[in-house]
């Protein structure tokens, strides 16, 4: 049986119970919502001081060369590429995980002569089905989607791109990367990850998976702060064929040369557009760092440990709630959904109690476990809290769909 005690007991021999206290996290508040914004890094706000009163209130436009500003997206890139199983030339940090998709998209329509389809499933995040629509009012892509068991069957003639998101949103559940990117591959098509939800909590490996595009965003498990620079892949073997369709003076191969005639820069330097964000390219360093300090094979362990166990807990206390995510910790990221009909009010109710987790409409109630600052303890008392919650009916449903109406 579950326990408090046997929470604490996991929590004492976590390898990783001492990452906690790398991050600023209110006292009383169980934080399970990592998948959407990850915690504030304590370092990240003397970093961001030193940035804004000394390297720009101080150095002023020096510090482009000084700061070493210029080279920011290549450094932070560099350093996302071991968690992702990159080379550090085939990643670079910029712009958001939607732009970089429209790129990524476009470009490998370009590289694709002859197909325009585009191969999704339904209930993608939405921004990536978005994307394919948008390059389809344009006619340079048509879309065509199909369920996760029916994509192989779906790669065809006419596909020049299949697009998926590794770890589902809503549900968690993990693609099988090599798989799909070797059927792809024998079917003439390429392959576009996003890795949002993955990148900072599972282990990847784009190499050894020959994956062609990733993209990600920095402000979930990479801990970069609301609205992160995100981060986009592209294989070496594509450099010099691919090209994206925001040619920005940034991405030029002598930008300072101010040429009116656009010439790409090698590589995934291409991918830049506009001027870098400095200040929100500091803070993603800094989470960047400490997930790279910790590792990404110690913190799935832990991922999955702190979900096996939040299972048993609700198969003790809440066993009338049916999960959604799979059952297999080797087949989910890190994350847990479970279905209720009342899942907004649930979810706001336990947010009351200083247990914060997420709703996903229509019926989704989804709970993230990052693995740098979650503990053993947080997930016992949560799923208490939710029993607790389950059994005196005690949220107001109809002021919280009233609410959820109109928010």
């Amino acid at each position: 049986m579950t326990t408090l005690e046997e929470a604490r007991r996991l929590d004492a021999a976590d390898p990783l119970r001492a990452c906690r206290e790398l991050f600023e996290l209110p006292e009383g508040v169980i934080y399970l919502d990592g998948n959407s914004l990850g915690a504030l890094p304590k370092g990240t706000s003397a970093r961001m001081a030193e940035v804004v009163s000394g390297e720009w209130g101080k150095g002023l436009i020096r510090s482009w060369n000084e700061a070493d500003w210029i080279t920011a997206p290549q450094r932070i890139g560099a350093k996302i590429a071991p968690l992702i199983g990159a080379a550090p030339d085939e990643v670079i940090a910029c712009d958001s995980t939607s732009v970089n998709l429209f790129k990524l998209v476009a470009a490998a329509l370009q590289m694709q002569p002859g197909r325009k389809v585009v191969l999704s499933e339904p209930g993608n995040f939405p921004t990536d089905l978005y994307m394919i629509a948008g390059l389809e009012a344009q006619g340079l892509a048509e879309r065509r989607l199909a369920e996760a068991d029916a994509l192989e069957a779906a790669l065809d003639g006419d596909v020049a791109l299949l697009l998926l998101t590794h770890v589902h949103y809503k549900t968690g559940r993990m693609h099988d990367m090599a798989r799909l990117t070797r059927a792809a591959h024998d079917a003439g098509a390429l392959v576009l990850w996003d890795l949002s939800h993955s990148c900072g909590a599972v282990e990847l490996d784009l190499t050894a998976c020959n994956a062609d595009f990733a993209v990600g965003c920095g402000y979930k498990y990479l801990n970069g702060g609301p609205g992160a620079p995100a981060f986009a892949y592209v294989a070496r073997r594509h450099h010099e064929a691919f090209a994206q369709p925001l040619t920005g003076w940034m991405g030029h191969a002598a930008p300072f040369a101010f040429s009116d005639d656009y010439a790409p820069a090698p590589g995934v330097d291409r991918l830049l557009a506009g001027t870098p964000p400095i200040l929100g390219l500091a803070a993603l360093e800094v989470g960047v760092d400490l997930i790279a300090g910790i590792g990404i094979p110690a913190l799935a362990a832990k991922s999955r440990a702190l979900s096996e166990f939040f299972l048993n807990c609700v198969a003790e206390r809440c066993p009338d709630l049916p999960g959604v995510s799979p059952p297999d910790p080797m087949q989910r990221g890190s994350q847990l959904s479970f279905r209720h009909p009342e899942a907004y009010a649930l979810c706001q109710a336990l947010i009351a109690r200083d247990v914060i987790g997420d709703f996903r409409d229509p019926d989704i109630l989804r709970f993230g476990f990052a693995p740098a600052y979650v503990s053993f303890e947080d997930c016992w008392r949560s799923v208490d809290a939710m029993a607790q919650v389950l059994a005196s009916g005690e949220w107001d449903r109809d002021a919280f769909r009233a609410r959820a109406a109109v928010t």
